[in-house]
């Protein structure tokens, strides 16, 4: 197992008189090249489970083991971790500074001391990778589009040779067609390299059809964490936190109820054409 989440707690404010607790007896196995959703509403402490995972915070008790390694164990690496471990936080495109998108993607690597040219060939392979052009390359990040920009700060994790990567709502601000070239992407990375992924989503139409896994945050706990077919049968019980299913989901359950043999499991569009067209053959 790449990491391992035992029995991890977080209190916010745990020496004041109002502490919260964030994260409630949390335990997960999240194994070596799985793509894995992270849904949740606001405050349900899927961006604070996935800032522990890289060590940025720290669990009030529990453990966290990467590859065997418990990371809270005296003497443990984290600028290390950090590395195998990469995060790109919402709008990362706000943490672009260079004066070039090579420099601003070669920053990374440069802060591991390695030589200039070793940084510049990660940057090169790291902007190849998210499918940047090359005439940009030399560009002021300030002159890209959202879209562009959103893809050079994935090449920034990525220069530094990542073995999990964990992206906090990767598509937010992005047009329809930008977001769908950012998912896209994301897939492609972890079917090229096989990248562990964990990708923070409100959209469920987003993790309905790339995710091979849903785990759903509620108050700070993992309320569901299976398939997105397991995931979405209990839709009434996601209603009742504040989520909901794919508007598949619903479609298909209205025609059930009309009387129409259909997959009420089917959770994305391709699934119930599928369906729809295999009930009109009959």
């Amino acid at each position: 197992m790449a990491i391992i989440l035992d029995h991890v707690n977080y209190i916010y404010g745990a020496d004041t008189g109002t502490p919260v607790h964030a994260l409630k007896d949390v335990c997960l196995s999240i194994p070596d090249g799985q793509f894995i959703g992270i849904i949740g509403h606001t405050g349900s402490g899927k961006s604070t489970l996935m800032q522990h995972l890289n060590g940025l915070v720290k669990a009030s008790s529990g453990a966290i083991y990467y590859d065997g390694e418990n990371i809270y164990d005296k003497g443990y690496n984290l600028k290390k971790l950090r590395t195998k471990v990469g995060l790109v936080f919402q709008y990362p495109e706000h943490q672009l500074f260079e004066e070039t998108v090579i420099k601003d993607v070669a920053f990374g690597p440069k802060n591991l001391k390695l030589d200039k040219k070793e940084c510049e060939l990660r940057a090169y392979d790291a902007l190849k990778k998210v499918g940047f052009p090359d005439e940009l390359i030399y560009a002021s990040p300030f002159d890209l589009s959202g879209g562009q920009k959103r893809r050079v700060a994935i090449a920034g994790v990525l220069a530094m040779n990542p073995q999990v990567l964990i992206l906090d709502e990767p598509t937010a601000g992005l047009d329809p067609q930008g977001q769908k070239e950012i998912l896209n992407l994301i897939k492609k990375l972890r079917d090229e390299s096989g990248l562990t992924i964990l990708l923070v989503s409100h959209s469920m139409e987003d993790v309905a059809e790339y995710v091979d896994r849903i785990v759903v945050m509620n108050k700070g706990e993992v309320f569901l964490d299976n398939t997105p077919k397991e995931v979405f049968k209990h839709y009434k019980e996601l209603e009742e936190i504040g989520l909901a299913a794919p508007q598949v989901t619903y479609i298909m359950h209205e025609l059930a109820a009309k009387g129409y043999d259909v997959d009420v499991n089917a959770t994305t569009i391709a699934e119930a054409a599928d369906s729809i067209a295999a009930m009109l053959r009959q």
